[in-house]
């Protein structure tokens, strides 16, 4: 396969990566100290905090798999965000406070503090594999899209994308990490906004925007809040309310990956105005992605949809579709008939000493197995059989 990007898709995309790495590394310029490593000396305003918080969540998973699941199941699963900025209060109120006035660099570190060294331990081996594997599959869905547009293999892109990783990270540290996450946040705003234009301009002729969204509401793609409890419906009001709330306090309050960021904050002040930021950005973002998805869903009601969406895929599938189709007509008749006659002289010997143990055991009985006449297809006269303890009536053998 070919790339699909011409030279200046390639200028562009190489400037792009350089200057937001570069951006990060230049931010974070002069890093010595473990402080400034770990906590950029706690000088980040709110708003990168925020948008670094925010992008820190919202990776490209969001991007590709929530638009996914407008397009199949509708914009329900924004209820899922609807307990998060009750979550953003009560770690403003209790929980970001207390790591400032402890100046832990760490939650884990807290905890220390709080019961023992085995429970820090414990909390952050936990939190290690969780991010590990949280991340194996943050990279993963980025390399879906970059080997389609490269005709890259998957295990290429994974490796590009997490040594481009590793470098800004472990070369600038936090004050790196925050300052790329605003451009990259931007970025994707700017993309989201970008790919709704493009979605409304591939619409046929004589379909307007608001002719898209009256069909996708007819179609049950813009079911975006559902006030019924069922134990049966995973998103609906009551469970985004409820449980979206307890997992944005367990996220947002214990998660290193997140609590470092407001860790970072000049002033308690900063740290709350940048979760507070996440509370109201964050639902109406959510929205637009998942009303991206069901537009797409339109314009395929339009246009014949792809069987994979994945180009390198679909030739993958039809080449095993080929060889699938070669080996059913050469082998397949061949062993078909071998293997019928295989099981026709399993079964007939089974069958034969079957119906022998059957008449040992109602001869044993006192009985005797009906007959059909082979000549009339009737059961012959019956006659009694008698013995010393039962008297019976069957039907003849002879």
């Amino acid at each position: 396969m070919t790339s699909v990007l011409s030279t200046l898709d390639w200028v562009v995309m190489l400037c792009t990566l350089a200057s937001i790495v570069g951006f990060g590394l230049w931010k974070s310029r002069g890093t010595k100290t473990v402080g400034e490593y770990l906590l950029a000396n706690r000088t980040m305003p709110w708003y990168a905090m925020g948008l670094s918080i925010m992008a820190t969540q919202a990776g490209a998973v969001t991007f590709i798999s929530t638009t996914g699941q407008a397009y199949v199941d509708g914009m329900r699963f924004v209820q899922f965000y609807f307990g998060l900025p009750i979550a953003m209060v009560i770690l403003c109120i209790a929980v970001v406070p207390v790591f400032h006035r402890t100046r832990v660099f760490t939650a884990y570190e807290y905890l220390e503090q709080r019961f023992d060294a085995k429970t820090r331990a414990l909390a952050s081996i936990i939190f290690l594999i969780q991010r590990g594997l949280g991340a194996g599959i943050t990279i993963y869905a980025p390399a879906i899209a970059l080997s389609v547009i490269f005709s890259w293999d998957d295990r290429v892109t994974v490796v590009v994308i997490g040594l481009t990783v590793i470098f800004y990270t472990a070369t600038g540290g936090i004050p790196a990490v925050t300052w790329t996450d605003v451009v990259q946040m931007s970025v994707i705003f700017c993309g989201l906004i970008l790919a709704l234009v493009m979605v409304f301009r591939l619409l046929p002729a004589g379909v307007s925007p608001l002719d898209a969204v009256y069909l996708a509401g007819s179609a049950g793609r813009l079911n975006a809040v559902d006030t019924h409890f069922d134990w049966n419906n995973r998103y609906n009001l009551w469970s985004g309310l409820i449980g979206g709330a307890f997992l944005a306090l367990a996220y947002f309050g214990c998660d290193q990956s997140q609590v470092q960021r407001y860790l970072t904050g000049k002033s308690i002040e900063q740290s709350k105005l940048s979760l507070l930021f996440n509370a109201m950005a964050k639902v109406p973002m959510q929205f637009f992605i998942l009303f991206v998805g069901a537009m797409v869903f339109v314009v395929y009601q339009f246009i014949e949809p792809p069987m994979l969406f994945q180009p390198h895929a679909m030739e993958v599938v039809r080449q095993g579709s080929r060889r699938c189709r070669a080996i059913m007509t050469t082998h397949l008749p061949a062993a078909r008939t071998r293997r019928t006659r295989f099981w026709m002289r399993a079964t007939r010997g089974t069958e034969r000493r079957s119906n022998a143990r059957r008449r040992t055991m109602r001869r044993r009985r006192g009985t005797c197995w009906p007959r059909v006449d082979r000549a009339s297809s009737f059961m012959r006269r019956p006659r009694t059989c008698t013995d010393s303890m039962t008297r019976i009536t069957c039907f003849s053998l002879s």
